[in-house]
């Protein structure tokens, strides 16, 4: 699978992997910011933003493709951040593939398998009626039947698109993405640990993260990780708090 990507800035690899029901753009503000000192990918995830669409989901063929985006740009080692699902990307390729990762960046996400807890978004999602719609507020006034939080549905609606006949469409996959929930919520396993250097970020006010994930999976799966926790933020942590992710980004990246 060729995935869709944008390069910006110069300098030491860095890919960028979104979350669930995310783009690549959704990190475009903090990745120019980093393209000020890095060579920065964003990349936009199989069934998500123009990557394109596949029936399987799972963060083994994930990780894969990220490989062989490593490949075709020709970068040997790249630096990979992930923010919640791209972050059990990057885990996955971090394990899987050693040789071919630098530093590993998780942002707010634990490698453990989570309870289900996206059903209203996927439901709220299929019940939308694309076909009908002639303005993204008629959407919006569909999806706020069931999801009340302005900011979540302005983050759903990213993914629309005009199509050639004028009708609206999901860029993301939502028949993939529903079909193999479970897959994207499991746990990222490894019999091998990872041991370079890598960084987990975790929102304050966040339930991602919990104090015994970083003293079992996170340190059992990842022997050289420092856990740095932004006070006062959720899981959006690099929206909520860009300037403290860059910092802690650009420091973790430029020590040995």
């Amino acid at each position: 699978m060729k995935l869709h990507y944008k390069e910006m800035g110069h300098g030491q690899p860095l890919l960028i992997l979104h979350g669930l029901f995310g783009t690549l753009d959704n990190w475009a503000t903090l990745a120019k910011r980093l393209a000020e000192h890095y060579n920065v990918f964003l990349v936009d995830l199989r069934n998500h933003g123009r990557s394109p669409h596949n029936e399987e989901h799972n963060y083994d063929v994930m990780a894969d493709d990220v490989l062989r985006l490593v490949d075709e740009l020709g970068i040997p080692t790249p630096a990979i951040m992930g923010h919640s699902m791209g972050g059990k990307v990057a885990m996955k390729y971090a394990l899987k593939y050693p040789t071919r990762i630098t530093k590993l960046i998780v942002v707010d996400i634990a490698p453990k398998a989570y309870p289900p807890h996206h059903d209203d978004i996927l439901n709220a999602l299929q019940s939308v009626d694309l076909s009908t719609a002639t303005s993204r507020g008629e959407i919006d006034k569909q999806l706020a039947q069931s999801i009340k939080e302005e900011d979540v549905r302005l983050f759903l609606m990213k993914n629309l698109y005009r199509k050639e006949d004028n009708s609206f469409g999901w860029r993301m996959n939502l028949d993939a993405l529903c079909n193999n929930y479970d897959h994207i919520a499991a746990a990222i396993t490894s019999d091998t640990p990872f041991k370079k250097n890598a960084l987990f970020i975790k929102g304050g006010r966040s339930g991602y993260i919990k104090q015994e994930d970083i003293y079992g999976n996170i340190e059992h799966l990842f022997t050289l990780v420092e856990v740095e926790t932004i006070p006062g933020v959720g899981h959006w942590v690099h929206a909520e708090a860009p300037d403290e992710v860059y910092n802690l980004v650009t420091r973790f990246l430029s020590t040995d």
